[in-house]
């Protein structure tokens, strides 16, 4: 009879098979039985670390978000808090360009209930006042509300670029690095009210 395999850290070994089955797979087909399946572990052990699916999700996306984080502010801080935002943007799209499925995961995909995994929830909120951040140093007294246009507006730069939108209509190459440089000039444009008449 083969022995089972042993593992030094079995929440750990849950996590980053859950992370290859939704790689492999998709997030529609994990589960803690699929995952102590290919593990070679007993049905009810991942359950000992994790009460259920959602709780898994939650770590796997968490981690996520973290690491989406510390990509975001990584981008250099100078005086300016506009050029901040603007390397924040930049750094934005180039992690959802390099990572396309964690991008995709944290979101476009339909996630645990916020309520129950705080955890998972302060990662995501901490890239989010990093935009904010940079608001409230331009002055903005709606730096949430603006928060979300400039987080909106690069998401949907984002989502149409990992959808190969220049490929489905037929645009040059260039058009990507052309837009991008548009689309941060315009989020400069509507900060500065620099556009209006």
């Amino acid at each position: 009879m083969p022995r089972k395999p042993k593992y030094d850290n079995l929440r750990e070994a849950c996590i980053e098979e859950a992370i290859r089955i939704i790689q492999s797979d998709g997030i529609d087909n994990l589960s803690l039985r699929q995952v102590s399946r290919r593990l070679g572990v007993s049905h009810q052990a991942p359950y000992k670390h994790f009460a259920s699916r959602d709780h898994i999700l939650a770590e796997v996306v968490s981690r996520m978000y973290k690491a989406f984080a510390e990509h975001v502010s990584s981008a250099p801080k100078t005086d300016d808090p506009y050029m901040d935002l603007r390397g924040m943007g930049q750094a934005y799209l180039g992690y959802a360009i390099t990572h396309p499925l964690e991008y995709h995961l944290m979101f476009n995909t339909p996630l645990p209930p916020a309520h129950e995994h705080p955890d998972m929830m302060s990662n995501a909120q901490e890239a989010f006042g990093l935009v904010q951040d940079c608001l409230e140093r331009m002055g903005h007294p709606q730096s949430k509300v603006t928060a979300l246009f400039v987080w909106s507006t690069m998401h949907g730069w984002a989502s149409l670029l990992q959808a190969q939108v220049l490929d489905t209509i037929d645009l040059p190459d260039d058009m990507l690095e052309v837009t991008t440089e548009h689309i941060l000039n315009q989020i400069r444009l509507a900060l500065t009210n620099e556009g209006k008449a």
